[in-house]
């Protein structure tokens, strides 16, 4: 609809061809550093602040010299988690626990000695069970020295890992970084570089409604991105070609959007509790 409208081919604040903001790249060129030497890194944001983008960059540079693979389930059990891992590793028959993890070794070595880095991302790692990340330490301890891997999380999990009782899995930790929320002039910037990609003007949100996204996405890339997405949607119900204030509004009035405001005060507690 948004393509149609406005005549562009791409599709504008696509997750999948975000431009890394200079933090992001910065990261990022630190953490392929990190995926060929080895070793338990760990990165920390809340909701929204560009962890997701961390996680494809890295898959986007898996090729024949680095090997990714991705653990996006993480409520799932260490049997399943296992299971999901040998599946990404071709490994069909999965047998018991102890072979499918002898197995998992074996091919990690296999891969080592064909000269390829291997990296493990464990997305949403703050809602693994403690003793599940417990066993994974203990299996990828038997992995090839270059092996790394890589804990994507909320700022829950750094605190778990500091308890006294986990210090077996913290004391590993040989990379962290905590994502804030991102200045307002780099929202600017990546919404105007998002713009230029799919051929669209920065005239398209007027300069009132660039000010209102950009203090309403509050620092939040993924917030901002899809309050940017739904004022192009409204453009084109009004049969705009540029974006208002009004519009922006309209799209903020929304209740998830406008909680504090729109929420009666009791039901307000309850979310943030």
């Amino acid at each position: 609809m948004i393509r149609s409208w406005f005549g562009i081919s791409e599709n504008p604040f696509r997750s999948e061809g975000m431009t890394p903001l200079p933090h992001q790249q910065e990261l990022l060129d630190i953490l392929l550093v990190h995926c060929r030497q080895g070793g338990l890194c760990a990165i920390i944001g809340e909701p929204g602040v560009g962890k997701t983008y961390l996680k494809k960059a890295i898959q986007s540079f898996a090729d024949k010299r680095m090997r990714v693979f991705t653990i996006g389930r993480s409520l799932h059990s260490y049997w399943n988690i296992i299971n999901l891992i040998a599946e990404q590793f071709g490994i069909d028959d999965k047998g018991t626990a102890f072979k499918l993890e002898k197995k998992l070794i074996e091919q990690a070595f296999g891969l080592h000695h064909d000269g390829k880095s291997i990296v493990t991302i464990i997305d949403d790692a703050h809602l693994l069970e403690i003793e599940t990340l417990r066993k994974l330490r203990l299996l990828f301890d038997d992995f090839p020295p270059n092996h790394n891997v890589i804990l994507i999380g909320h700022p829950t999990l750094l605190y778990t890992l500091q308890m006294k009782n986990n210090h077996d899995i913290y004391s590993r930790i040989t990379y962290s970084k905590p994502l804030g929320k991102i200045p307002f002039e780099s929202i600017e910037d990546f919404i105007h570089k998002e713009l230029d990609k799919v051929g669209l003007g920065h005239n398209v949100f007027s300069e009132e409604a660039l000010g209102l996204i950009i203090r309403s996405g509050d620092g939040l890339l993924r917030r901002t991105q899809n309050i940017c997405l739904s004022c192009l949607i409204e453009a084109v119900r009004d049969k705009k070609r540029e974006v208002s204030r009004e519009m922006v509004n309209t799209v903020l009035r929304q209740p998830h959007w406008n909680m504090d405001e729109e929420t009666p005060s009791h039901l307000r507690g309850l979310i943030q509790t």
